[in-house]
């Protein structure tokens, strides 16, 4: 498999004050919704946990493929490097807990845009929203690009260093949602 789906949900949601990815969000937490939408182009999805690693694994779909990030503290890099070394030799499809809403065909648009531009081992690639034209999550990262994870401290960084850096167009207002705050999960609520 030329492609991993990444999970990240190490944080410790204090803004939410309670961990995300056990968020119902109508008849499901956040991170059922994640894990089955990428089940998709990842049967077996990785999610990287931490600050509520034990919650999260009672609790975890058996589809997926807990990591815990005994560095979580230290924010998501760490915790995308443990999913690299995890699924060394394959890009990763990093989606945050953050975004738990995103569709199966949007990763499907993803993986597909992936492969069609050639799977560029230091690419980058996020969805772009059709209506607002501002990129989300997830995004997908070459395996030679994910090499450079320990040199740098965000991910914002590694994204300067990608060639090509690509788009796909998707129309999914998912991709730009930031679950952080109760009004935040209120509004993924409603929406469902």
């Amino acid at each position: 498999m030329s492609v991993r789906v990444a999970i990240l949900a190490a944080g410790a949601s204090t803004r939410l004050g309670e961990p995300k990815a056990l968020a119902r969000i109508g008849d499901r937490t956040a991170l059922e919704h994640l894990v089955e939408a990428a089940s998709c182009v990842d049967r077996r999805p990785l999610v990287v946990v931490g600050a509520h690693a034990r919650e999260i694994r009672a609790a975890a779909p058996a589809q997926c493929e807990l990591l815990e990030n005994p560095r979580w503290e230290t924010g998501r890099t760490s915790g995308l490097a443990l999913a690299r070394e995890h699924a060394a030799d394959c890009d990763l499809l990093v989606a945050p807990v953050d975004s738990p809403l995103v569709s199966a065909a949007t990763f499907a648009s993803l993986a597909a845009a992936w492969h069609a531009a050639g799977e560029p081992a230091s690419g980058w690639l996020a969805p772009r929203e059709r209506l607002s034209g501002r990129h989300g999550h997830p995004v997908l990262i070459g395996r030679s690009l994910l090499r450079h994870l320990e040199e740098l401290s965000s991910l914002r960084e590694l994204r300067q260093r990608a060639r090509p850096l690509l788009d796909v167009l998707v129309e999914d207002v998912a991709v730009l949602d930031d679950l952080d705050t109760p009004a935040d999960l209120e509004r993924l609520r409603l929406r469902r």
